[in-house]
């Protein structure tokens, strides 16, 4: 239907600078009662509208559809019980009543977990319709079971205007319970406790106490009875450097929902706060230096270090209080201070009387109850004058035959010393023979425990190493490691192997013979195995959703053996085989996602009530098949939702295909109205006069 359109010939502002003038001439005519005014003033109406330019407007226009969203909930929460068949249900339904109705057009958004931020169905809902022009938005639909992540706090924020709707899969009445961290620390000093604080939370329970259990890399710690809401402190003792897992879990309860967030996981970093070392130099000789640069070239590193330059054969009679020497304070460091140290390392030392048999009986107790013993052999351990005829012995893991050898020779890995993470892939040993200078004297011995990872002089064992109790000890059968550090013919990697020897008896993660082990990479676990057996077993791998599945090692290196497996889900990954345990996380390890896992109608509510949608569950139990209300076009309302019904907004959005216009005071019509009311105004004036004079 045609319309009245304006388009002045001039500025409006001066349009009605014209009209004002013409209405005072009027308005003095009609007060002095001047014949013709009536005409005047068709005259000035004729005037004003040609200048205004009416004109009629009659567009050709096609009716455009406008655009419903349909958000489908495919976070983590909506594959619990039967949310995810019911879903398909109501999107299949949905899709085709959307399809009855022609002024509507269906866009379907899937929105799936956004990492630690949860589900976020409106962004995604903002990326689908960033092509849409607001006006043309009809409304949104979401399938989803209520716990959503990321509610504007105002239907502003929305940035259009049309209902929003959700459709709830989950039932009421579910039933879960779950861990809520309250304090978990990321760091701790190894050797000292650090607190884990949570509460259970449970709904839909009756508040009676759960078991809670706390295990430490796979090993139990802890075990209590609590009460729902209540805050818990769980000790844990930071054992060693890396990660340190703790694993929390609350028994499941009959019918919840699902059992992934009865776990929360909590990775400790264990730090040295400074690595205690004792080092006791039997003589002066040229490899000291090399031992004491290495340590005093760690930061990390607390360095006591003694070397005996008067043992009790060299006394001479000189009283003490005239001697420049320190005395070396047997007492304090072998047994009022001994379990302050994190390693003791005896460099060249002879049975000199300085140490009496009971402080060895000391150093054995320290080291079968979790500490470290190094032993560098020189010349002095290949009889009873040495380390080898001490209460020590007991725990050194070769026996010297009584002889020393004194020729060159290349220092070689060992088989099981091509699998030792101590050893394997020193750097020189991808050949045969290895790109290392010769050493050139080494104590023979017979190995009684432990493992010989470096051989030297006719194949026999140059560096074992052993575990004694809680604790470990390395012997190395040779003095000349310092030849290495002086670059004699070439050299070798002294500080990667005495650093690498050091952090394996100070129980570095890394070094373990037997360790499982996986990191995250991109949307894949990778799992690898070092062992010192020919095999490895097949690991079982645990989902965040509980899903399990195998995955077979293959062979990566000498001890070690990899997998690599595709995942979809985010969260805290399981890996067994059997006898050790690792942990993977992809994305966040406790994921928001699994916090709250109860369907809910109450965070979408507000939101959806300042649109005039609804919220409503599809289903009252799980024998109830979905019900989905019919959907309908509204206009002018502020309610679009009823018990019945869910309403989309008619925008009434069309497309102007061509424009007819007629212009009412221009061409030929246009000039014959204004000439023809000129004319009669002055007619009209004339006629006036004339009867005035007769």
């Amino acid at each position: 239907m045609p319309k009245l359109d304006w388009t002045p010939l001039v500025p409006w502002s001066v349009l009605i600078a014209v009209a004002a003038v013409c209405i005072l001439a009027l308005v003095f005519a009609f007060l002095a009662r001047r014949r013709g005014a009536v005409l005047r003033a068709a005259a000035f109406v004729a005037l004003l509208a040609a200048l205004a330019n009416p004109s009629f407007v009659n567009e050709e226009r096609d009716r455009l559809k406008d655009v419903v969203a349909l958000v489908v909930d495919r976070s983590g929460s909506q594959k619990l019980a039967d949310r995810e068949a019911k879903t398909q249900t109501v999107r299949a339904e949905i899709e085709r009543r959307i399809a009855s109705i022609p002024s509507l057009e269906l866009r379907i958004i899937e929105a799936s977990d956004a990492g630690d931020e949860g589900t976020t169905l409106f962004a995604a809902l903002e990326r689908g319709l960033s092509d849409v022009p607001p006006e043309r938005i009809a409304g949104a639909l979401m399938i989803t079971d209520g716990q959503v992540h990321d509610i504007p706090g105002s239907a502003a924020a929305l940035g259009f205007r049309a209902p929003v709707h959700a459709l709830i899969t989950g039932l009421p009445n579910e039933r879960d319970r779950r861990i809520e961290l309250v304090d978990a620390p990321r760091f701790g000093i190894v050797g000292k406790e650090q607190a884990v604080r949570l509460r259970v939370r449970e709904t839909g329970g009756d508040g009676s106490p759960v078991r809670l259990t706390a295990a430490l890399d796979g090993r139990p710690i802890a075990e209590r009875r609590v009460r729902p809401g209540e805050t818990v402190r769980i000790p844990v003792p930071v054992e060693h450097g890396g990660p340190n897992v703790v694993e929390l879990a609350v028994d499941a309860a009959a019918g919840e929902l699902t059992e992934v967030n009865n776990k929360a996981v909590v990775t400790i970093e264990g730090v040295r706060d400074k690595l205690k070392v004792l080092l006791v130099s039997g003589r002066p000789h040229s490899g000291e230096r090399a031992w004491r640069n290495m340590l005093k070239s760690d930061a990390a590193v607390d360095l006591v270090h003694f070397t005996i330059l008067r043992p009790p054969e060299k006394q001479d009679g000189t009283p003490i209080n005239e001697l420049s020497l320190i005395a070396f304070p047997t007492r304090e460091l072998f047994e009022t201070k001994i379990k302050d140290f994190d390693l003791i390392i005896f460099d060249r030392y002879a049975n000199q009387s300085i140490l009496p048999s009971v402080y060895f009986t000391n150093i054995v107790r320290y080291l079968r109850e979790g500490g470290a013993v190094l032993v560098a052999a020189g010349p002095e351990f290949r009889n009873r004058t040495g380390l080898a005829g001490t209460p020590l012995a007991a725990v050194l893991p070769a026996e010297p035959d009584g002889t020393v050898v004194e020729d060159p020779f290349l220092t070689r890995l060992t088989d099981l010393g091509r699998r030792h993470p101590v050893t394997r892939g020193l750097p020189g040993s991808e050949s045969d023979p290895p790109q290392w200078g010769e050493w050139m004297r080494q104590i023979p011995a017979t190995v009684k425990a432990g493992m010989p990872v470096l051989s030297g002089a006719e194949n026999k064992p140059l560096l074992v190493l052993s575990r004694e109790g809680k604790g470990r000890v390395a012997l190395l059968l040779s003095d000349h490691v310092w030849l290495w550090a002086r670059e004699y013919r070439g050299g070798g990697p002294h500080l990667d192997l005495l650093r690498r020897t050091g952090h394996w008896l100070m129980k570095e993660p890394d070094l373990e013979e037997e360790a499982l082990r996986a990191k995250a990479v991109g949307g894949r676990l990778v799992i690898e195995r070092q062992t010192m057996a020919d095999g490895a077993k097949p690991v079982t791998v645990t989902m965040p959703s509980g899903r399990e599945r195998a995955a077979d090692l293959a062979a990566a290196g000498p001890g070690l053996w990899r997998a690599e497996i595709e995942t979809d889900e985010t969260g805290l990954h399981r890996i067994r085989d059997g006898e050790l345990t690792a942990f993977a996380g992809i994305g966040p390890t406790n994921p928001r996602e699994y916090r709250e896992v109860v369907s809910t109608t109450d965070l979408l509510a507000p939101l959806a009530e300042a649109t005039g949608g609804s919220v409503r569950r599809i289903a009252r139990s799980a024998e109830e098949a979905p019900r989905i209300p019919t959907i309908l076009t509204l206009r002018n309302t502020v309610r679009y939702g009823g018990t019945d019904h869910i309403g989309l907004r008619d925008n009434e959005s069309y497309a102007v295909r061509g424009v007819g216009v007629w212009s009412v005071f221009l061409g030929v019509t246009g000039l014959a109205l204004l000439m023809a009311s000129l004319l009669l105004a002055w007619l009209g004036e004339a006629g006036f006069r004339r009867r005035a004079r007769g």
